[in-house]
């Protein structure tokens, strides 16, 4: 069956929307999925382009959305059935104003505590497709804090340290999670900073996997 992907990507230009979108470009394309790329949230009112999707992947950290936008976006994921699936703060750091897109997502970015650090990211479901016969690794990135919807079925975490912010010394955080929004289906990393995050073989793997989870061929 064919698959047809839209990423729009841009901005805050810190998260390399640019570069991070043109990787998962390559990762559907490698698999046979039709991608259109976008540096425009005004493909979100093409009806045509929007009925024809499989998956929608945002990198558009910050910004803002319009009202039509933003409904035209979250009606074609849960009324329409397409999926979703993205990383780091171009999914879940956009649209800091909008909470029913935060809603789709299943989580938002509100901090991550001393910057570029060490840390490490624990696979805690290993019978998904996207987690399957990975191992716990490290990251020399941001570690993000965030606001995580309850229903979120999380496949990774990560265990904060209180070097940074002694209050949330042991605080257990989702990395990686799936959920429903709708008729939809969702996926998130928070993982990929920036390009070379991916540069990480158990990063680009979850990406990967995740992005065809979500559109369906795996």
């Amino acid at each position: 069956m064919n698959r047809n992907a839209l990423i729009i990507y841009g901005g805050w230009e810190g998260h390399d929307p640019e570069e991070t979108s043109a990787l998962a470009a390559r990762l559907l394309t490698d698999a046979g999925v039709h991608v259109t790329r976008s540096p425009s949230l005004h493909s979100f009112l093409d009806a045509g382009l929007m009925a024809s999707l499989d998956l929608i992947v945002p990198m558009y950290t910050m910004s803002t959305i319009t009202p039509e936008q933003e409904k035209a976006l979250l009606s074609a994921i849960r009324d329409g059935g397409v999926n979703c699936g993205g990383w780091h703060g171009g999914m879940a750091d956009a649209f800091r104003g909008n909470p029913d897109y935060q809603f789709m997502v299943g989580g938002q970015w509100v901090a991550h505590p001393g910057g570029i650090i060490d840390y490490r990211v624990n696979i805690t479901e290993a019978r998904h497709p996207i987690t399957a016969g990975l191992r716990d690794f490290d990251m020399h990135s941001e570690q993000y804090y965030m606001h995580v919807d309850p229903s979120n079925t999380v496949l990774a975490t990560t265990t904060f340290g209180g070097e940074h912010a002694y209050w949330i010394d042991g605080t257990v955080m989702p990395v990686v999670w799936t959920r429903r929004f709708g008729k939809g289906r969702v996926f998130y990393t928070s993982l990929g900073h920036v390009i070379g995050d991916f540069d990480v073989p158990e990063a680009r793997e979850i990406l990967r996997r995740g992005l065809l989870w979500a559109a369906g061929c795996l």
